[in-house]
This record gives C-alpha cells, structure tokens and sequence, in this order.
C-alpha cells in the first residue's frame, strides 16, 4: 500500500464511514445529502475510475426504496474495491 499522508488517510477513512451510513440508510430514505456528495468528492482524487462514484450519487437519489439500496451498496463495493486497487484504502480489523 502507498504511504499516504496521515490527513489523505483520514480523509479517506471519513469519506467511507459516511458512504457506509448511506448503505445502511438507502433502504428506508434517499441519501443523496450534501455530507454524501462531500464524501464522494473527497474519493475523486483517490478513485482510478469515477464510475462508482457516479453510481453511488445516481442510486442515492432514486425513489424506489429497493433499487436505490441496491445501486448505493453496489456502488459502494465499487468504491472500496477502486481504492483499495489503488492502494488508497486498507480495512484494518481489531483482533
């Protein structure tokens, strides 16, 4: 994994706890917020392709409950999986 900046690592950590809150949040309402549109910019620089990021803004705006949960989880394991490509990103589990 490419040594970020401690601040970048951070930002990034934060930027993912608030797109994992809209995954648990999209099967009950929209969550195309102003905190998850900040989140989704943070990730540009960061992300390959911008394509997930995209998915995850689209889906979070849709009215049907079920595809909107679908498309943000989607596109949120697209996200994660972008970063981690990139060595951006590194899930560390407590033991």
């Amino acid at each position: 994994m490419a040594k970020l900046p401690r601040h970048q690592r951070v930002v990034i950590a934060l930027s993912l706890h608030i797109l994992r809150a809209g995954v648990t949040r999209s099967g009950e309402n929209r969550v195309d917020t102003v905190e998850v549109r900040l989140a989704l910019r943070c990730l540009v620089p960061h992300s390959p392709e911008r394509w997930p990021l995209d998915l995850y803004w689209d889906a979070a705006k849709q009215e049907n409950e079920i595809g909107r949960a679908q498309g943000v989880t989607a596109a949120f394991n697209g996200i994660v999986r972008q970063l981690r490509r990139a060595g951006c990103y590194e899930e560390i589990s407590p033991l």
